[in-house]
């Protein structure tokens, strides 16, 4: 692809792809990155793999004394699962799509643990707490390439972390005899009883 940067100075690259609508998404981003002043960014976050950049987040962003023993012990689990996910992607290439989809599968899994003599032994599922945990630390790991200006913007603004249903809320509708009979209780109690109890509840006055 060519294009002209904002100095005006030609310019050509490579779009990595032989489809013809992709190679003209890729041009149209070249562009919106020219125009918002973002070229040299993308630049060099395409330059930097994902795992590169974790290596060097907990090498001078995650020992101590920048943060503590723990939380640079923390910070490492949670890298460890992040790389094996994003392997061999770029830094621009990690996506909200991309990190819903991972947050999603790993809130499936189950624990495994390994074992004496070799192999491992699968334990319940993984709990949502530990995903967070993993999803605070990659938001904190992009948010310092955003500040490190490798990254247009942190795609963790774009996730929403999903949820685990164990069981469906299935409300009770009140029905008119039973409201007749928490109305003739609640007048022991209630000076003013209410005429539409599910939506205001029981109001009561002070003479």
């Amino acid at each position: 692809m060519r294009y002209r940067d904002r100095n005006g100075e030609p310019r050509r690259e490579s779009t990595r792809t032989e489809d013809w609508r992709e190679a003209n998404r890729v041009l149209r981003e070249r562009l919106q990155a020219r125009d918002g002043n973002l070229l040299e960014v993308i630049r060099k976050g395409e330059a930097l793999t994902f795992g590169e950049w974790v290596d060097c987040f907990l090498e001078k962003y995650s020992k101590p004394p920048i943060r503590s023993a723990k939380t640079h012990e923390a910070n490492v689990r949670c890298a460890n699962h992040l790389k094996a996910e994003f392997v061999g992607k770029k830094l621009v290439e990690i996506t909200a799509d991309a990190i819903e989809q991972y947050l999603g599968d790993r809130i499936k899994q189950r624990v495994r643990i390994r074992i004496k003599g070799g192999g491992y032994r699968e334990k319940g599922a993984t709990k949502s707490s530990t995903v967070h945990q993993e999803y605070r630390v990659l938001r904190r790991m992009l948010n310092v390439a955003v500040r490190k200006k490798l990254l247009a913007a942190n795609p963790c603004k774009g996730v929403e972390f999903p949820v685990v249903v164990t069981g469906l809320f299935r409300p009770h509708y009140v029905t008119w005899s039973e409201q007749e009979r928490i109305e003739f209780t609640a007048r022991n109690t209630c000076e003013m009883p209410c005429g539409s109890l599910p939506k205001r509840g029981c109001e009561s006055t002070r003479s």
